[in-house]
């Protein structure tokens, strides 16, 4: 006698396990032929943003002067109109407090004028061409030329910078060894230029945003002599007998404001606290970096060789950190008899030390003598 057995109830189990076997097999076929060594989160992030690489590698040089007007822009927007609101308010305040707040706002866009100019057409510095560079410790592979120590290759200028830290959209320059210091003023000055706007203008904002009637139209008051105070009530000022004008005095007293006096301020208000915040902190990073005597692009490349020495039990020092003052003084360039007063807090068109081809190293002899 023959017994069948019937499977039926097994077909769902079995098709089960074709399903997760075939994609298994699926997924490493799919990790053989995609497996890479060197695969970790930084690599992945790296292809992730491939498209905006490529996107600033090809047009950030060309939208570069957009960027240029767009600053330009900005600054003769906030100027012009800290002249129209800003220079009345503090002369009808205080008129001798005002001249010293002139003479203060125009110092800082003296400073600011000067050094954006400065960083926009001076030339990063670039290895010399066609010539024999014995300090060479590379060939750039894109390039195909030596290439000196601190130089790196720009995508975007499309050649080697002396002392490169960053290409800059909105200088539409790359941040090199010859105008490395005109950027960073520019970024310093900038930030103090919009704190001083602030705190100047913050009576002026807060008057204008929070106090003054955003629902009044300048028509409705015409023919009527009125003032408003600070809960935003109107106050009518006549020659009347029966009016109490104690009223009057015992409140302080705002003049009308119109909208366009008010969205001009809300205006510098937004724009000065964005450039405030985000320049700000590019400036702490920055002097942070200037500080430990390199670039950005040298803070990756140390941070990655501290981490491999460490592996080896051995210690990196980075070979142009000669500490923080004398790091600041090769920076600014403070040697042979200039001053902090006569070349930082004025406008210096003044030269880096060096060539950029050649560095002085901590390791050099007779190194605490220089500069």
């Amino acid at each position: 006698m023959i017994t069948v057995h019937w499977t039926i109830r097994r077909i769902p189990e079995s098709l089960h396990d074709f399903v997760k076997t075939f994609f298994r097999k699926c997924h490493i076929t799919f990790r053989s032929l995609t497996y890479n060594y060197f695969l970790d989160q930084s690599y992945a992030a790296d292809v992730c943003m491939e498209p905006m690489f490529w996107f600033v590698d090809n047009f950030t040089y060309a939208i570069g002067p957009l960027f240029v007007v767009a600053v330009v822009a900005l600054t003769a927007s906030v100027v012009s109109i800290a002249y129209w609101i800003g220079i009345p308010y503090w002369w009808n305040r205080n008129s001798y407090l005002c001249i010293i707040l002139v003479i203060m706002g125009h110092w800082l866009l003296l400073n600011i004028v000067f050094h954006y100019y400065m960083a926009v057409v001076t030339h990063p510095g670039f290895p010399p061409e066609g010539e024999l560079i014995t300090e060479a410790v590379s060939i750039c592979k894109k390039c195909i030329a030596p290439k000196p120590p601190r130089t790196h290759h720009c995508s975007v200028c499309n050649r080697c910078i002396l002392k490169m830290d960053h290409h800059c959209p909105w200088l539409n320059n790359c941040v090199g060894f010859r105008n490395h210091r005109y950027f960073f003023l520019y970024m310093v000055y900038t930030v103090l230029g919009v704190l001083f706007v602030i705190i100047c203008g913050f009576d002026v904002a807060y008057t204008a945003i929070f106090l003054s009637p955003a629902d009044l139209d300048e028509p409705e008051l015409e023919g009527h002599s009125v003032k408003i105070n600070r809960t935003g009530a109107l106050i009518p000022v006549t020659d009347a007998p029966d009016l109490d004008k104690s009223l009057i005095e015992d409140e302080p007293v705002l003049e009308y404001i119109s909208p366009w006096r008010r969205r001009a301020i809300i205006y510098m208000a937004l724009i000065n606290t964005g450039v405030f915040v985000a320049l700000g902190v590019l400036s702490l990073w920055h002097s942070n970096l200037i500080g430990r005597g390199e670039t950005s692009i040298e803070a990756n490349i140390n941070k990655a060789e501290t981490i491999r020495l460490a592996e080896l039990g051995r210690t990196y020092l980075n070979p142009y950190n000669f500490g923080r003052k004398k790091n600041w003084r090769i920076f600014l360039g403070l040697v042979q008899r200039r001053s902090f007063l006569k070349n930082v807090l004025l406008p210096s068109a003044h030269e880096p030390i060096g060539d950029g081809l050649t560095w002085h190293t901590i390791h050099d002899e007779h190194v605490d003598e220089w500069p």
